[in-house]
């Protein structure tokens, strides 16, 4: 069938004026080099001609998978198959008296369709992640993790066809040896079995999600969730450093995730206030009558004292802690259905704790700061109305001041008032 061929064609030359030889070298070369043409013209028809048709097509279209496939150039990188194939189907016609020539360009050819079969597979995954990203889907699956997984399998199984082509072995021979080298595989690949291994737990039990804050302090990790990998999962913390943590480290050890606190549309406010243990008394009709000029505390003095046990007087830091209720019950930025509490700790040697545990209605960090700090101004500015005061550590200046004054210091003082 060559032979003829050959005859053929070299028959149609002869007409135009170009005499060769059927199955001399020359003749062979000629051959080849037309062989070449017509592989390289049936690129250029696809990668040129029916593949600008097709991404046209696909960035018009409405999908958002189109620009995608287009942007990863998924098509371009599959048209590198067809001059191989061609070249694959021409090159026996050509070397059929040639045969260690022919069975070498076999095996160039047939790695060449591996490599780019392997290209076109990762431009198809890459493609399939942003997919994955833009439908959101990588918030509830390690997308990238599988993403990953599958190049790794692809680039083992592409390798190993393309040592049984150079070494013209079944692939099975060199699979039948990975049994020995098990070891060293499990070895190599511990890190990326483990992440593996994790990425699955992580979802499967949805542990954590792109996008999620997680606070891990042995890592360091305090912030956003950007990127779930093989191996990895990569945080991106509230002073725009980086933390890149093991995958497996998440499943072995503990971290929080505030997810939940931030689907539950409150964020808890959790702090005390250190009231000094000498100013807390028993208020009298004086105080009583100071105390009434206060907002919401003639309600609450009434109802203090029907409620109160008999031969039992009502206390100034009582009275705070009705107030504070009742100021934080009718707070616009303070969740009612969510723990509600103002209460009194042990006391401690720096004073009496009342600590208020609310919930704000805004999870955004700013926000929630804002709301506590004017609270705690408002608590701070309120206690001394109740004859309450704040416990502080004494400073060195208080010390001081408790000092007797050296005869300098008198003097500086003298020249002071003097002057």
């Amino acid at each position: 069938m060559s032979k003829e061929i050959r005859v053929d064609i070299a028959h149609i030359l002869s007409e135009i004026g170009v005499n060769i030889e059927p199955h001399d070298n020359i003749s062979t070369v000629f051959f080849l080099v037309l062989c070449t043409g017509v592989a390289f013209f049936s690129y250029v028809i696809v990668r040129w001609g029916l593949l600008k048709i097709v991404n046209a097509m696909l960035r018009r279209s409405k999908a958002s998978w189109g620009s995608v496939i287009v942007k990863h150039a998924v098509f371009e990188k599959l048209s590198l198959i067809i001059p191989a194939v061609v070249l694959n189907l021409l090159i026996p016609l050509v070397l059929d008296q040639h045969i260690i020539l022919s069975g070498l360009i076999d095996r160039l050819l047939s790695l060449w369709l591996i490599l780019a079969l392997i290209r076109s597979s990762y431009a198809f995954l890459d493609a399939s992640n942003d997919i994955a990203d833009i439908k959101l889907m990588s918030r509830d699956l390690p997308i990238k993790s599988f993403v990953q997984l599958f190049k790794l399998i692809i680039f083992l199984i592409g390798f190993i066809i393309a040592i049984s082509v150079l070494a013209n072995r079944s692939p099975v021979y060199f699979l039948s040896g990975l049994g020995v080298a098990t070891g060293l595989v499990l070895l190599v690949f511990r890190d990326t079995i483990l992440g593996f291994v994790a990425g699955i737990q992580l979802s499967a039990n949805q542990m954590v999600k792109v996008g999620d804050w997680i606070q891990m302090d042995k890592y360091g990790a305090n912030g956003s969730i950007e990127e779930v990998s093989l191996t990895t999962v990569k945080v991106k913390n509230w002073d725009n450093t980086v933390t890149n943590i093991p995958a497996y480290a998440l499943v072995q050890d503990s971290f929080i995730n505030w997810r939940q606190m931030q689907e539950s549309g409150g964020r808890r406010i959790k702090r005390s206030v250190l009231i000094d243990i000498d100013t807390i008394k028993f208020i009298d009709s004086n105080d009583e009558v100071q105390l009434a000029t206060i907002d919401f505390v003639p309600a609450i003095l009434a109802k203090k004292k029907q409620n109160l046990p008999p031969n039992t007087g009502l206390t100034n830091v009582a009275i705070f802690r009705g107030y504070l209720d009742v100021y934080l019950k009718q707070h616009p930025q303070i969740r009612q259905d969510m723990t509600f509490l103002v209460r009194e700790l042990e006391p401690t040697p720096n004073g009496l704790p009342i600590q208020i545990y609310v919930f704000v209605n805004d999870t955004r960090w700013a926000f929630y700061e804002d709301v506590q700090s004017d609270i705690f101004d408002h608590v701070f500015a309120m206690i001394p109305k109740f004859g309450l005061a704040v416990y502080q550590s004494p400073a060195s200046s208080d010390i001081r001041s408790l000092q007797p004054l050296t005869t300098m210091e008198q003097q500086t003082i003298a020249e002071k008032q003097n002057f």
